[in-house]
């Protein structure tokens, strides 16, 4: 199989989509992370000293989403139309699972953006809380669903 990310010499190069036509394209991803209960209890009372957690990493993640193409080399600058996200309390673990959902009508897909919005938005919640409990663990950042394209529709099973 041939990677799309390498010319003919084997050299690096972003791949054209000129040529590709324009179609509506959503992904979602997700990720969690753990922590103490004391951690856990503090952001969900928002009681930290850092101001609200689960709202900073909302607004990051948002951020991350906007800015993959700046940190990801062979990503396309893309001009999306809606970014989502969405915090479940996970006071099993304790923790918290993020997800993102960028959308957007154009040539290429949104992954990548969905990836990265849910890791800017797990770190931002990392390093919000970071001196409560520095072994937090930020696990499973993975795409749930994507559609569009020419590869279609996919959904974690």
């Amino acid at each position: 199989m041939k990677l799309t990310h390498l010319d003919e010499k084997d050299r690096p190069k972003m791949v054209d989509v000129s040529q590709k036509a324009d179609t509506f394209r959503v992904a979602k991803a997700s990720g969690t992370i753990t922590m103490s209960q004391e951690a856990f209890d503090m952001i969900v009372g928002e009681k930290t000293k850092k101001g609200p957690v689960i709202q900073t990493a909302v607004i990051a993640a948002i951020l991350g989403t906007k800015k993959t193409s700046d940190l990801i080399p062979m990503c396309h600058p893309l001009m999306l139309t809606s970014v989502n996200c969405d915090v479940d309390e996970l006071p099993e673990l304790p923790g918290f699972k993020l997800y993102v959902t960028a959308k957007l009508r154009g040539q290429t897909g949104v992954e990548m953006e969905a990836l990265m919005g849910v890791s800017i938005g797990l770190l931002t919640i990392y390093d919000m809380a970071k001196a409560i409990d520095r072994s937090m663990v930020i696990s499973d950042v993975l795409l749930e669903e994507k559609d569009g394209g020419k590869s279609g529709q996919y959904k974690r099973a």
